[in-house]
């Protein structure tokens, strides 16, 4: 199966969406978990990965460059507004993904973050890795500091860097 997003949205429409949002970077600059981080920055993008059963991709002696064990979900709409993050939400998806992979928090030792750079969102992501790993040796990454936010694309572009790095073996 093949799978991920591709954006090419209007800039007009994104700005003005974002600014209403008040979740734009004014200087134009990514700076996700940074103390002078103030918003996003749009990027327009397509990202794509092949998708395989393990068995059939081990079967067929191709290259696995990952696994996707679990997936959590989290929608945190509701409570603290449109497209407002809640850490109690991102919490609740990160323990649904340990509990369908039988792993344990200690046994992670990085996590790709959505980090938009927004205060509220990385101030919420932050809270929620605490809740859910209860250390700081936990090493984290943010393809939107490098790329900035890819919408509909970030998900995928995010596996794509995921799994660039464990090739590499980071």
């Amino acid at each position: 199966m093949i799978a991920g997003g591709v954006n090419r949205a209007d800039d007009l429409f994104l700005h003005l969406g974002f600014t209403a949002l008040q979740a734009l970077s004014l200087t134009g600059r990514s700076r996700p978990f940074a103390t002078d981080a103030d918003g996003l920055v749009p990027a327009e993008g397509a990202a794509l990965v092949a998708l395989r059963r393990l068995e059939d991709a081990e079967r067929d002696g191709e290259r696995v460059l990952g696994v996707i064990r679990a997936v959590g979900l989290s929608n945190d709409g509701r409570q603290n507004g449109f497209l407002a993050p809640a850490a109690s939400g991102q919490s609740r998806a990160m323990a649904q993904a340990f509990s369908q992979c039988g792993l344990e928090p200690a046994d992670i030792s990085f996590v790709d973050c959505h980090a938009t750079g927004t205060a509220r969102g990385d101030v919420t992501e932050i809270e929620s890795l605490a809740a859910s790993y209860g250390r700081t040796s936990l090493r984290l990454g943010a393809l939107k500091r490098l790329v900035g936010h890819a919408i509909t694309a970030s998900g995928a572009a995010s596996l794509i860097s995921l799994l660039t790095g464990f090739e590499r073996g980071l």
